[in-house]
């Protein structure tokens, strides 16, 4: 095929027109996609697995409070005691899939929810040593962990650092107060500045900010200013996520009144907003929406062609399985995903009659793997280089994606890619719109697709 050249983005018809539902992928092929489970794929997968490390996942459900905007799994509670409970059987779930590791150690660990910051000193000792003594962790193993600043000082992070934790994540969202309020989470910018000074003294090798865009009320002044105090803290990584407003599944969010949310125009003003800024000051763009030092190892791998993409973002290790606890884990054991029970009850029924954790999941076909590995391509590098998955996989790019290539056609035209005899291209200007090419390669998308189950691209 010959070179499509790239055209500039002319104008807000090009954004209307690609802003249409898609998955984040995440994962190929998504959850959603995920089917019920007769019996555990762990087992046979783990036999044609070729990780050479492992990677754990811990869900903690619980938050003291309900922000409206929230779309992850949690139960909304006060009671510190449910937690105590929930370790219970984490525990038991944790002896249930040791054998996953396989004597292979574990060079990573992430806590999300949820918000793991629900669990006080004592639990987070407790949780530690349960995974310690189950798990073989390699020396040097990135440890980190999601936090609501509200629930957090500066006793609470020197614990989690003495517990070995390496990377923390603050939700910091929106630091304008109407806005705040609006979504229910009303916190204080300066105590977050606070505690990334407090975490960079305690020697924690990275602290990450998450900001979102397309929340209801913002506006280009105010997110500017939740920008500018981003850049104040320089964090060594920030997560920039689009709203994902899908109130037919998640009811807080009905609470934002129409009109209320800003056009998928003004989201893309945003979003380039929040772009422009933060490459002024001297941060690499990771992949759709993460940021990072130059001097960061997301940076350096990022050059070298050796991102990663799994279900908890960007990451260096793509050669691990995941091992997922807790209600609603994922895990990914060679080419097969599973998920936990969604359901607290659920979770702890199946545990307690010894079933499996995993209520659904997908052992990944040929096509799937393909289709896999291009999509994490574009992805992780905004670009696909149609030899190398041509070899990986035995067979002919062009040919295998014909359809693919057909659709993407219309795109080139509206200067978002790309194409030519060995490479197809997202160009950096195009960045907001790589979910609608990743699209374009999903054999799951078609006519009678709920597209309504995932949110807007833009």
């Amino acid at each position: 095929m010959n070179t499509i050249a790239i055209k500039q983005l002319r104008d807000n018809s090009t954004i209307t027109k690609y802003a249409q539902h898609a998955p984040r992928y995440t994962s190929y092929p998504t959850a959603l996609k995920f089917e019920s489970l007769k019996e555990d794929l762990s087992p046979h997968a783990l036999t044609v697995s070729k990780a050479k490390a492992v990677s754990l996942y811990v869900h903690i459900p619980f938050c003291k409070t309900l922000c409206y905007y929230c779309g992850c799994n949690k139960l909304v509670t006060r009671h510190n005691e449910k937690a105590d409970d929930y370790l219970d059987y984490l525990e038991k779930e944790i002896v249930s899939k040791r054998y996953l590791a396989d004597d292979k150690p574990v060079v990573s660990l992430h806590l999300g929810g949820g918000s793991p910051s629900f669990l006080n000193k004592v639990q987070h000792t407790f949780l530690m040593y349960l995974l310690k003594k189950h798990f073989t962790f390699e020396v040097g193993a990135e440890l980190s962990i999601e936090l609501d600043p509200r629930n957090v000082d500066k006793t609470y992070l020197q614990n989690l650092r003495g517990l070995g934790y390496t990377r923390i994540s603050f939700g910091l969202q929106d630091t304008d107060y109407n806005v705040q309020k609006t979504i229910n989470r009303v916190q204080s910018t300066s105590h977050i500045a606070d505690l990334v000074s407090e975490a960079r003294t305690l020697g924690f090798e990275s602290v990450n900010l998450d900001l979102i865009y397309g929340l209801p009320n913002q506006s280009e002044e105010t997110f500017a200013s939740t920008i500018a105090a981003t850049k104040a803290m320089m964090p060594d990584r920030i997560s920039l996520f689009s709203y994902a407003h899908l109130p037919e599944r998640f009811a807080a969010q009905r609470k934002f009144a129409p009109g209320t949310l800003p056009s998928s125009e003004e989201k893309a003003a945003l979003y380039n907003l929040a772009v422009n800024g933060f490459k002024r000051v001297g941060y690499e763009m990771i992949g759709l929406d993460h940021f990072a030092l130059r001097s960061d190892s997301l940076a350096i791998a990022k050059h070298k062609g050796k991102l990663h993409r799994n279900f908890q973002g960007y990451t260096l290790r793509g050669d691990t399985d995941l091992i997922g606890v807790g209600v609603s884990a994922i895990s990914t054991i060679g080419n097969a995903f599973t998920q936990n029970a969604k359901d607290l009850k659920e979770y702890y029924k199946r545990i307690d009659r010894q079933l499996p954790s995993a209520k659904v999941g997908l052992s990944l076909t040929p096509d799937d793997l393909v289709r896999r590995d291009v999509i994490s391509s574009l992805m992780c590098n905004l670009s696909v280089d149609k030899q190398s998955i041509s070899s990986k996989h035995h067979i002919i790019f062009d040919e295998y994606f014909s359809e693919a290539l057909s659709n993407l056609e219309r795109l080139a035209d509206d200067g978002i890619i790309e194409i030519s005899a060995h490479h197809i291209r997202v160009p950096e200007h195009a960045r907001i719109f790589i979910r609608a090419v990743c699209a374009r390669f999903d054999a799951y998308l078609n006519a009678t697709e709920t597209l309504s189950n995932y949110s807007k691209a833009i």
